[in-house]
């Protein structure tokens, strides 16, 4: 992966080239930020750099030979771990080199995307992947042993956060006290959900969102996307690009998730005067349960993003609204509803029902209840 294939992020690049130039690499490092900003991109670069000898800011003036085994992924010394779950062929004790052919189609199809599709990738978006303990005895197995180079050995945990607690305390010694020439990388969008042991021994590096000239910039020599159209795109993306290649293509899941969510603010809001709209949530609520635990976080997520950005177009923060419903949907008309009187109520009612759902509770009665609680936020004055 050449440092010019992420997109923007130049001063991390230069932090991270010039740490290693200086013969400064921190032994364990936590990457914070968003999937589609560039964490994942960034660390394979890093890492290629520190294996093949690079130098000049860039993998290209080192290892010939390394830099082509890191174009198929396939570095001896390169290890990476990742969520994962039972599959119909992986039906127990799951870890990641099971799906290392999946792992390296995900990420030369494009590296930006998150964890959501990676689950969709693997056919599993209907459990939750997690990070587990035989992946922590597995990460202990592959790094005892030398380096097939006798360089460094690079570890890259991506989704850090899904480390479960057995998994977290089982490396917490081997992050702490690694064998020599041994880098930890680990890859989050949430550190509040990094156990406090392994992130005190980590040199902690947060990415920004990438500015809106260089997400258009690479919009336009990626995909040539016509340069006014990127413009808007990138605007809408709000720095990240896998949000921008979902506008450009359309196809995410956002489409269906805004289907989702129109019927549902409009069944929430005749349900006060029409009792039959109460029965409709419950159908609606049993449609979303029927669904797996990752799309229905997802799908609460993007509601919180809509009703924030339905206030802020209240507020006529416009600058601010990048949102632009592809159903027809009015958000003009809508935005009056949402305020703040009920818009601190209503994130943390999604939120905590996203947090249930994550928790293993029942879909179904979770649903329905926030369907209830809705009817009543979308009234209030």
């Amino acid at each position: 992966m050449l440092f010019e294939n992420v997109i923007g992020q130049d001063f991390i690049k230069k932090h991270l080239t010039t740490s290693v130039d200086a013969g400064r690499i921190a032994h364990a490092q936590l990457f914070v930020g968003k999937t589609g900003v560039g964490t994942l991109p960034m660390a394979i670069a890093y890492a290629q750099y520190i294996l093949c000898g690079n130098s000049q800011g860039e993998n290209t003036q080192g290892n010939a030979s390394c830099n082509l085994k890191f174009e198929q992924l396939a570095h001896p010394d390169l290890h990476f771990a990742y969520p994962v779950a039972t599959t119909s062929s992986i039906k127990s004790h799951p870890v990641s080199k099971h799906f290392a052919t999946e792992w390296r189609s995900f990420i030369k199809e494009n590296p930006y995307q998150n964890l959501f599709e990676w689950h969709k990738h693997l056919d599993i978006e209907k459990k939750q992947g997690q990070i587990g303990v035989d992946e922590a005895i597995d990460i202990n197995k592959s790094l005892a042993l030398k380096a097939y180079e006798g360089g460094y050995k690079v570890m890259i945990i991506w989704m850090s956060e899904k480390m479960n607690t057995a998994a977290a305390n089982k490396l917490l010694k081997l992050i702490e006290e690694p064998p020599a020439k041994t880098l930890f990388i680990l890859i989050t969008e949430n550190e509040d959900k990094i156990i406090d042991t392994i992130k005190s021994r980590c040199q902690v590096l947060h990415f920004p969102a990438i500015s809106e000239a260089h997400l258009a910039d690479a919009l336009i020599k990626r995909q040539q996307c016509d340069p006014k159209e990127a413009q808007k795109i990138a605007h809408q993306a709000q720095g990240n690009y896998n949000t921008a290649l979902h506008i450009l293509h359309q196809n995410g899941d956002d489409v269906q998730f805004e289907k989702w969510f129109i019927t549902w603010v409009r069944t929430a809001f005749m349900a006060k005067g029409r009792k039959e709209s109460v029965i409709e949530l419950l159908n609606w609520s049993e449609t979303i349960a029927k669904t797996g635990r990752e799309t229905q976080k997802s799908f609460l997520q993007y509601c919180v993003q809509f009703f924030r950005q339905a206030m802020l177009l209240n507020y006529q923060t416009d600058e601010l609204v990048y949102l632009e419903p592809k159903t027809g949907f009015d958000l003009q008309k809508f935005a009056p509803f949402v305020h703040g009187n009920n818009i601190t109520d209503i994130v943390s009612e999604l939120q905590d029902a996203a947090y249930h759902i994550e928790r293993n509770g029942n879909a179904r009665i979770i649903l329905s209840d926030l369907s209830i609680k809705l009817t009543r936020l979308l009234h209030r004055k």
